[in-house]
């Protein structure tokens, strides 16, 4: 976290045990599926290398990565709008995640 105190940290390592402790993470509104929460929190705070970790680690654990939020779209759905986050949507898609058009079909 930075602050006055504590400049921000650009290309930090992450250890496995830092990435998979967002595992844990829980949201604060129940109406939010706990796993889109935590996949949303990872893309926000990981570089794509730790991401890809993670999303090995989240499908380890036996969670859904085609979990939506409350407007029903998945976070491929989200990261597939954001033109430089090609390496966090082709890491999912490696893992099987989908679109919700794509699960429509």
């Amino acid at each position: 976290m930075s602050g006055p105190d504590k400049p921000k940290v650009i290309g930090e390592e992450w250890s496995d045990d830092r990435v998979r402790s967002y595992l844990n993470l829980t949201p604060w509104d129940a109406s939010v599926n706990p796993d889109y929460f935590v996949l949303d929190r990872a893309y926000e705070a990981m570089r794509a290398e730790d991401f890809e970790r993670f999303v090995g680690f989240f499908v380890e654990a036996g969670r859904d990565l085609n979990a939506e939020n409350p407007q029903g779209h998945t976070i491929l759905d989200r990261i597939s709008r954001h033109r430089r986050s090609l390496d966090y949507a082709r890491a999912l898609e490696a893992s099987g995640a989908v679109t919700t058009a794509e699960a429509g079909q």
